[in-house]
């Protein structure tokens, strides 16, 4: 299903009007969205520099989101709770468990993200540093 099908069903049995953004996560997209629809992922964490490189707004609570497969196929719809930045060596082993990857410890955690960080940021150009602002977003899967 695309993600306007799957919006529009949603919204409507809800009466909903609000509007959402798609998007897949990073770079096992279709793995951290299976967390999701199994209720395991129920955070997420993003580079801030991007933010500010893009002129992106920040996410913010009360927003709607489809996660989507990596092939853009609609998996579910999340609802943001809690927006907080953080730098990622104070990022919380709390943040890193609701994020539900590996075996869902603060070591894995930052492990993955390093990685993934570094290559990122370094494509766009900029320095993955131990201090960076990181965008920490907890959600709760509203649909299905």
């Amino acid at each position: 299903m695309d993600a306007i099908t799957m919006w529009e069903q949603y919204a409507t049995r809800n009466d909903i009007s609000a509007e959402y953004d798609a998007w897949c996560f990073g770079d096992n997209a279709d793995a951290l969205a299976d967390l999701v629809l199994k209720g395991i992922k129920t955070a997420t964490a993003s580079a801030y520099p991007l933010y500010e490189l893009e002129g992106e707004e920040l996410p913010i609570e009360g927003q709607y989101s489809i996660v989507l497969w990596k092939d853009d196929t609609a998996a579910c719809i999340i609802k943001t709770t809690k927006v907080y930045t953080s730098a990622f060596c104070d990022v919380s082993p709390e943040q890193a468990y609701k994020e539900g990857e590996g075996d869902r410890s603060l070591a894995y955690w930052q492990t993955v993200h390093r990685n993934f960080f570094t290559k990122e940021l370094r494509d766009a150009g900029l320095t993955f540093t131990e201090d960076m602002k990181v965008v920490c977003e907890e959600f709760i899967k509203v649909y299905p």
